[in-house]
């Protein structure tokens, strides 16, 4: 096993892909092709290079015979490696990254990564077999919970001015969770970071996957805490949690609060999110108070009918005869909520 270094002119010519298909694991190498995978890498890359920020991809792995190249050994672990016009390196992990790199450097926008190397971790191993195993092998790696990669992300756009926004807001400040993908109601956190990430996006750009990366961090998040606290202290759903400190909270208090109220949830948040971009005007920076006191007087209950056969539908057999609403995960449910919210509060 060797670690290479490739300019990014060379990858169009040096690497091939062979994807299974047609539901023939043995018709490749690694897993099918997945459709849209590689236009994000790229459009991730371009965001960050058009602007001059810092990006990364994972090292590329390829395999081909030891036959087929030429290794000269210069000692302590360092070598050359002479790779013929006529030979291909098989890539084992990174067709999408692959696929992407190939497009942009044959683009118009080549010079964002024209002078970049990218590293290839180069087995010497022409079996396919092999191969499969080694790919198969590779992909064992347990998937990050999105609200880590918030927590973790670049301090810009929407993670930086989620990040910004767990010391500013009341209802955030250590009642978030900001590792695993779900909260825990016994731990008494309400929101995960990426239920958060989500509603900023949705405040700005009434998008839920926007990165906002145009927005300054720094007066949006100001801008944007300054509305959340005004509608988490004037809404009688989330008063008293707000106010109240991680410490005070209790986790009955918790659980009755997501239990009773949308706006426990993580759908709850993104309308709300949805329908503070209703009031906010992007020439001033600003979200109007007025209309924001005005959604702080919604009945956020889920027994309220304005969430019925949107979000909430009644459960014909419920645990709890008390509580006989679930919510609904359907397609297009957190748009029609937004509508008729909006028709409730005269927004046209």
């Amino acid at each position: 096993m060797l670690q290479i270094n490739v300019p990014a002119g060379d990858l169009p010519v040096l690497l091939q892909a062979k994807p299974a298909t047609d539901n023939d694991p043995n018709s490749g190498k690694n897993r099918p092709v997945i459709k849209g995978h590689a236009d994000e890498i790229k459009k991730y890359v371009l965001d960050r290079a058009r602007i001059g920020k810092p990006w990364v991809l994972g090292t590329l792995t390829a395999n081909v015979a030891r036959e087929k190249i030429t290794i000269i050994e210069l000692g302590a672990g360092v070598c050359l490696v002479a790779i013929p016009n006529d030979v291909a390196l098989d890539i084992t992990d990174g067709q999408h990254r692959t696929r992407a790199m190939q497009e942009l450097i044959l683009s118009a926008e080549r010079h964002l990564i024209g002078n970049d190397e990218f590293p290839i971790t180069l087995v010497l191993e022409d079996s396919d077999r092999q191969c499969q195993t080694d790919f198969r092998d590779m992909a064992q790696s347990a998937p990050l919970a999105k609200s880590l990669l918030v927590s973790y992300g670049e301090f810009l756009g929407r993670d930086g001015i989620t990040q910004n926004l767990l010391d500013r807001v009341m209802m955030f400040q250590g009642k978030t969770e900001k590792i695993k993908a779900s909260v825990g109601v016994k731990n008494k956190l309400i929101y995960t970071t990426n239920y958060i990430a989500k509603s900023v996006s949705c405040a700005f750009v009434d998008h839920p996957d926007d990165e906002i990366l145009e927005y300054d961090v720094e007066t949006s998040a100001e801008a944007l805490a300054v509305a959340f606290n005004l509608f988490f202290s004037n809404c009688s759903a989330t008063k008293l949690i707000a106010e109240k400190k991680f410490e005070q909270l209790t986790s009955d208090e918790v659980m009755n609060f997501k239990e009773d109220y949308i706006i426990g949830l993580s759908y709850g948040l993104e309308i709300v999110g949805r329908l503070l971009n209703f009031t906010y005007d992007r020439s001033s920076n600003h979200f109007n108070e007025a209309m924001i006191l005005r959604l702080a007087e919604i009945d956020w209950s889920r027994s309220n009918s304005v969430w019925r056969d949107n979000i909430v539908r009644l459960d014909p057999k419920p645990k709890n005869p008390a509580k006989p609403y679930k919510i609904s995960f359907g397609t297009g449910v957190i748009s029609t909520a937004v509508k008729i919210v909006k028709m409730e509060l005269g927004w046209t």
